[in-house]
């Protein structure tokens, strides 16, 4: 059991810290994965990018992912066709959905700024963290959002993920950290003492604590470690 989402990100901190000051990215899901990408931000000595990924739910149970879509530069839809068909949902329910959902990313983006506070990715290194990853329908589009950017590298970070996740999601990063396999996976929020959910306000005001701190570490680079006495 995790604590809660800060005490998972400074165990994945202790795993990562061959990261620590290589002018790394930490990219962060919105909005679950946010504390722990601040934390982890500062704790590498990283820069924050936030990847803002809807996930497409089935009828009568949205955390059924039937696909994902993202809001990045370039953005992504992924479609599990499969699903669908086994599921025998509509076409026209997955065309509302994917429409509901691009407002609800068009306002997320908008209100936490990602457009303009998100550095470039591409020839870095990138960690990209969430909570946890069940199925791994948002992970897969945000890592193709990622991708997309060119980064020189690409790590997947999570503190929990389900066996098989993890064994598909393995060979599209070029490193994958994740704490626990749990083996039957229930739920993520299932291996938290505390997974409230994270909301709009929680999201804006870890940003802008990140950011005062960001600059308070930039600031202390800044100056010299030893100060020379010059004559009066």
């Amino acid at each position: 059991m995790f604590k809660d989402r800060q005490d998972a990100a400074r165990q994945l901190a202790q795993q990562l810290q061959a990261y620590r000051g290589k002018n790394a990215v930490v990219a962060a899901l919105a909005r679950g994965a946010v504390p722990m990408g601040c934390h982890l931000a500062l704790a590498l000595e990283a820069e924050l990018f936030l990847v803002v990924v809807r996930k497409i739910g089935a009828p009568g149970n949205p955390e059924l992912a039937i696909g994902a879509i993202s809001n990045t530069r370039n953005p992504q839809t992924w479609i599990n066709q499969q699903l669908i068909r086994l599921l025998g949902i509509s076409d026209r329910y997955v065309e509302d959905e994917i429409a509901r959902q691009r407002l609800e990313l068009k306002r997320r983006s908008q209100l936490y700024g990602a457009d303009r506070r998100n550095p470039s990715l591409e020839n870095r290194t990138v960690i990209l963290t969430d909570d946890g990853i069940a199925t791994g329908a948002t992970m897969r589009i945000a890592l193709t959002a990622v991708k997309q950017q060119r980064p020189a590298r690409c790590v997947l970070a999570v503190p929990l993920a389900a066996r098989e996740t993890v064994a598909d999601l393995s060979g599209e990063v070029d490193d994958l950290i994740c704490l626990q396999q749990p083996d039957p996976f229930i739920a993520v929020g299932a291996h938290f003492e505390h997974f409230s959910q994270v909301d709009d306000d929680e999201v804006i005001r870890l940003l802008t604590q990140f950011d005062q701190l960001a600059c308070e570490r930039s600031e202390k680079a800044a100056v010299p470690a030893h100060k020379t006495n010059l004559p009066d």
